[in-house]
């Protein structure tokens, strides 16, 4: 884990780099009085290697996937039956009348 945050972090620092290349890129053409045509090869290149190493970070970083059946026990913190404080008693389905034989057309 801590190889892949350390990839992370170096992904994070190339990028900066290039969006700082390109600023640097940009203002020495408005210097020059020349039209952008598109950032240079070298950031392009940054762009390639901070996306990878952003990429594999991500799928590095965190860990191992989790079951997502709903009868998966190795997934589930709270059961629901055991946590009364979201138990709602009070609440506006009182208004609607008891006998449910009412049919819609």
């Amino acid at each position: 884990m801590c190889l892949g945050f350390a990839g992370g972090v170096l992904g994070v620092l190339i990028l900066s780099h290039a969006a700082y290349s390109t600023i640097q890129y940009r203002y020495l053409l408005k210097i020059t009085d020349e039209q952008f045509s598109g950032p240079p090869v070298n950031v392009v290149l940054e762009l390639i290697a901070g996306m990878v190493f952003c990429t594999l970070a991500a799928l590095i970083v965190p860990g191992k996937f989790l079951s997502i059946l709903p009868h998966s026990d190795e997934n589930r913190v709270v059961t629901l039956p055991a946590n009364l404080d979201f138990m709602i008693f009070n609440h506006r389905g009182k208004a609607f009348p008891l006998d449910m034989d009412l049919k819609f057309k």
